[in-house]
């Protein structure tokens, strides 16, 4: 998300085409959630029944959880990558791409898809570095990536004039560097969990079990597709390729969130699943009520700079002035509620890392499936502003999802016992 949030700094100060390219790569990031969405099952599932295993002191079976992941995230990458190379300009066209930025999203997609096996490799395997508790080389190895890539998008920009190409071919290279980081790591003594070629082979009940509890914050991400194409399609019919780009700018903010959050969630994940294993419940209690009040503030303070610098915020993916004055409008309908969206990610990810995976899945599907999507396509007909009811169905679903979610996480919480 890091890499595709850059990106878009970079091609919506393109000259002359920046607004029609930043709304042709703003239609990819379905495509860039559904990759990271795959990486999601495996890594998600599977980082939190090894870290429930190391609880219990069985490192052995740990490794081979992390081998059977290490099959399916190759498996999948294989997959998805033929899929985009084949069918990728129909699947664009249906996520709201018009005939003005098809050709700024293929260029896009054709390499970026590329790098696929780097992308499920960096993010699906990092999870097992962060359940050993190695917090700070997990952040190193996503950084390195995030620096390279800022430095290539520069030089093949403003140096060699690549434009959208050059985009993301600063991608694919910076996530492969980032995937030798985290497989180097894994392949040394210093790792407490080993990467072993023995254990990379598929084993059915390992698998289903890490599909099973990380289908939650895959579906997460999978119906954030979902509710991309729903919003992209929604605002080309009532407000066109203005409306797209600034949902694309919209969407940069809510994916810094989603680094913000889900990120502090993962650097919780391996204490809460730790120590279930291990049955200490106070720790378990005590580590969700610090991960509570990070989320609620850090969702908290990006919602109060967004209402009160709208244009500063939308002025760091775009120069174009009427795209700026547009988006200061619907930034502060769409993210009304963000303020109390840490909540939501707080209890959701943690049923996830107590491996309470029904309960995981039915939010993800209440929220944006049940909610979100049928009020993005019911509200324009109610509200006077077409346009603007499409950007109000996100804050109204925020608030039903915070509603239903926290009491049905209080009633969890008070059941856990010492």
């Amino acid at each position: 998300m890091l890499y595709n949030l850059v990106d878009k700094m970079f091609i919506g100060r393109i000259p002359c085409v920046g607004k029609q390219a930043l709304a042709g790569v703003g239609v990819t990031t379905p495509v860039i959630l559904a990759i990271s969405a795959f990486a999601a099952l495996v890594s998600m599932g599977g980082a939190p029944k090894a870290s429930i295993f190391m609880g219990k002191g069985n490192n052995e079976y740990a490794e081979k959880v992390m081998g059977s992941c290490t099959w399916l995230l190759i498996i999948l990458s294989v997959v998805l990558t033929g899929i985009m190379l084949v069918f990728g300009k129909p699947i664009l066209l249906l996520f709201g791409a018009s005939s003005d930025t098809i050709t700024y999203a293929v260029d896009y997609m054709n390499i970026y898809c590329l790098g696929t096996l780097f992308t499920q490799l960096t993010i699906g395997l990092n999870a097992f570095i962060t359940a050993q508790g190695k917090t700070l080389i997990s952040m190193c190895n996503v950084a390195v990536g995030a620096v390279t890539n800022i430095i290539l998008d520069a030089v093949f920009i403003n140096g060699i004039g690549m434009g959208v190409k050059g985009i993301a071919l600063a991608t694919v290279i910076s996530q492969g560097v980032s995937a030798c980081f985290v497989i180097r790591y894994l392949t040394t003594n210093k790792s407490k969990l080993h990467l072993h070629f023995r254990n990379i082979c598929f084993d059915g009940q390992i698998i289903w079990s890490c599909i099973l509890l990380g289908t939650s914050p895959a579906l997460m991400q999978l119906t954030e597709n979902m509710v991309a194409i729903s919003f992209n399609t929604s605002l080309q019919k009532y407000g066109g390729d203005m409306a797209v780009a600034s949902m694309s700018i919209l969407n940069s903010v809510m994916q810094f969130v989603m680094l913000l959050l889900p990120g502090l969630v993962q650097g919780a994940q391996p204490l809460l699943s730790y120590n279930l294993g291990a049955k200490n419940i106070s720790r378990v209690k005590k580590t969700f009520r610090l991960l509570l009040i990070c989320c609620v503030s850090g969702s908290f303070l990006i919602w109060l700079i967004c209402m009160t610098l709208p244009n500063t915020v939308a002025s760091i993916f775009t120069s174009d002035a009427a795209l700026i004055t547009y988006t200061n409008k619907s930034m502060r309908v769409y993210l009304a509620m963000l303020f109390i969206y840490g909540i939501q990610v707080a209890c959701q990810y943690s049923f996830v890392a107590l491996d309470q995976a029904p309960k995981a899945i039915f939010l993800t599907i209440w929220r944006k499936i049940i909610i979100l999507i049928p009020l993005i396509f019911i509200l324009p007909h109610f509200v006077p502003n077409a346009v603007m009811g499409v950007y109000l169905a996100e804050p109204i679903a925020d608030t039903i999802a915070v509603c239903t979610t926290a009491p049905m996480f209080y009633s969890y919480y008070r059941k856990l016992k010492c």
